[in-house]
């Protein structure tokens, strides 16, 4: 008799990652910033509005060794439609693939030789552009254009040398804008920004040293002045394999650098527990029977008390059940907390548009109840040995699925750790995307001649490598009188141009204005506000107005929470609706008086430490119409005359 793997509590060890040998290299892609797009002269323009609409559908074709990729064949297999948006202002006949592509924007290439010669790397003498096939439909041509710019290189993070692999120009993707059933859409206005793509060789160092390196490869990036700031404007993904594992796992989408050592333990702890499956599978005797393992049970669970079953034959799908003879509890042996085989199972399936899948080791549950179980295990003629999952497709999808289950699960058993692309989660997790591209993923663009790169070229950008980090930050210490905790928050935020651009044009205390774009408007972010919501004339604006004293310094935070809760998108409405407008000497000090009268006993009986309170009712009061300074002298001037009588 086989041994059955139920959960139990033993089964879940401690894991650690410095037991397993994790090796992690990053790719960075960051957005150039050259106002216009590689292969045409469009402006990117962040826009919702969108007055061009069309749709697509992609299929897989061969590549020139007349070979199929498996992120496309995986990817077709969804048959999703995909829709595409556009605005002529950010957009042309180019993104849309109904015109060749253009001459490559030569301030681009600059700017992408100075970021290799800043990294030291090895710029070759011609670039041949080429096609990238690209799977989601996140391209309109179905590949994406990439140039191989440089090979090898480095650069230091507190002593360590961190070796670079490869720089590489490329165009950017278009906006995902979400699904709509079988409909995927995308904005055309990021799609073909010209971005960077620098990935690192290999490491070995602490998770909490990853955040650092990452960090570190930015900064020599912004040091240039030349890349965009912003969401958005700069993406890690990261590679991540253990010693036993053999094979590299990518990790798309990490958006905050705070992720990246959750990522990479979380996914090493992954993969480390897939490994300890595989051992389980490995000494199980299961072979699928694609005529008997795999069963339509829609009329058996017809009367299922389960809302997700009954919704599901309510649209007219299949429910089908795969039984796994000898697996009984394998899909919820769980070597570590949150690893298990159904949880694998469950990620595949989600991304064929299935909402999920039921297995034997958590049944009865969410409906399905034990007389449920125990007719449907009579009808596959298996026991408690066996295991089985339940899932509902439409008739046509349903084996396109099941087979993807039962080759994932086969190659776990025989192989250990799939090799995927894998997607960051918000809580640090990840999650199933797509098998990895092969080498047919890449093949010559037939529409760009070679580049060469000429030597007064590489001259020109040796010339021109920005100054490090560590000089550029002393720099703006001294010229803007800034601490060097504030000079290193301005300098890292996406706010450092517009800083100096307000600090040159509008006499206003430096150290103000980097508090206001660093602390207030993270702050109010903090709360839940929409920075997007703030474009950057509007801080101008208010600044400006500060400046000519129409408005109090308290103000500023009211505006800004005024635009990022959605309430007004301009200065002059926020104002408004806020209702802050100056008030004039005399009302003020009549305001104060009245204040400071109705709270005298407090005044009495704590003298000079009634400023704090008092202070705090004036200027909640006052709501930003005057200056803190000035409400602290006439409170300080009242207090005192009650005092004296």
């Amino acid at each position: 008799m086989h041994q059955n793997y139920q959960i139990k509590e033993k089964d879940m060890s401690e894991f650690s990652i410095n037991d397993v040998g994790v090796k992690v290299g990053l790719e960075i892609h960051q957005q150039l910033a050259t106002n216009k797009k590689l292969f045409c002269d469009c402006i990117p323009i962040d826009t919702e509005e969108y007055s061009i609409k069309f749709q697509r559908k992609l299929r897989a074709v061969k590549s020139e060794l007349g070979e199929y990729d498996p992120a496309a064949l995986f990817e077709k297999s969804k048959s999703k439609s995909i829709s595409y948006y556009a605005n002529p202002e950010s957009s042309c006949l180019v993104e849309q693939d109904e015109e060749p592509p253009h001459e490559l924007d030569e301030d681009a290439k600059k700017v992408a030789l100075i970021i290799a010669s800043a990294l030291k790397s090895e710029i070759f003498g011609e670039i041949y552009p080429m096609r990238k096939t690209v799977v989601d439909g996140s391209n309109t041509t179905g590949f994406q254009r990439t140039m191989l710019i440089s090979q090898g290189g480095d650069f230091k993070v507190e002593g360590t040398t961190i070796g670079i692999q490869s720089i590489c120009l490329e165009e950017d993707a278009a906006k995902n804008l979400g699904d709509d059933g079988a409909i995927r859409k995308f904005g055309l206005e990021r799609l073909g920004i010209p971005l960077v793509e620098i990935a690192t060789e290999p490491f070995e160092v602490n998770p909490k040293y990853i955040k650092k390196i990452a960090l570190a490869l930015g900064r020599i990036l912004r040091s240039t002045k030349k890349v965009k700031r912003g969401l958005g404007s700069i993406r890690q993904d990261v590679n991540v394999s253990i010693k036993d594992g053999g094979v590299v796992i990518e990790v798309k989408g990490v958006q905050q650098l705070d992720q990246l050592e959750k990522v990479v333990e979380y996914e090493a702890k992954r993969q480390q527990g897939l490994l300890e499956i595989s051992k389980k599978l490995e000494k199980i005797d299961w072979v699928h029977d694609k005529e008997k393992d795999r069963k339509d049970i829609t009329e058996l669970f017809s009367k299922c008390e389960s809302k997700i079953i009954q919704s599901a034959i309510k649209k007219q799908q299949k429910i089908f059940a795969i039984s796994f003879k000898n697996m009984g509890g394998m899909f919820g042996f769980t070597p570590y907390e949150g690893i298990r085989l159904g949880k694998e199972v469950a990620e595949l399936v989600r991304f064929f548009g299935i909402g999920g899948v039921f297995h034997s080791d958590e049944l009865p549950n969410y409906g399905v109840e034990e007389i449920d179980v125990k007719n449907l295990k009579e009808f596959l003629k298996i026991d408690e040995n066996d295991a089985f999952l339940i899932l509902a497709a439409t008739d046509e999808k349903i084996h396109i699925v099941i087979d993807q289950i039962i080759s994932r699960i086969q190659f776990i058993k025989n192989n250990g750790i799939p090799i995927d692309t894998r997607l960051a989660t918000i809580n640090g997790e990840t999650k199933f995307l797509r098998p990895r591209p092969g080498a047919a993923r890449m093949y010559p663009e037939t529409d760009i001649p070679p580049i060469i790169i000429s030597n007064k070229e590489l001259e020109t950008a040796k010339e021109n490598i920005p100054k490090s980090w560590d000089e550029s930050l002393l720099e703006l210490q001294k010229k803007y009188e800034l601490n060097p905790q504030l000079s290193e928050q301005i300098f890292d935020s996406r706010y450092i141009e517009l800083f100096e651009k307000i600090v040159q044009k509008i006499k206003i205390n430096p150290t103000f204005v980097a508090s206001v774009l660093c602390s207030s408007i993270t702050n109010l972010e903090r709360n839940g506000l929409d920075s997007k919501l703030l474009e950057n004339e509007e801080i101008e604006k208010a600044f400006e107005l500060l400046d000519s004293g129409k408005i109090a310094k308290e103000s500023i935070d009211i505006i800004f929470e005024n635009i990022m809760s959605g309430k007004s998108k301009t200065t002059q409405e926020a104002m408004k609706n806020a209702s802050i407008e100056p008030v004039n000497e005399s009302d003020l000090e009549e305001m104060i008086k009245i204040i400071v009268e109705k709270n005298q006993e407090m005044v009495k009986n704590q003298k000079e430490r009634a400023m704090g309170p008092l202070m705090g009712i004036a200027m909640k009061e006052l709501r930003g119409k005057a200056s803190g300074e000035i409400v602290n002298n006439l409170l300080l001037k009242n207090i005192n005359e009650i005092l004296e009588k």
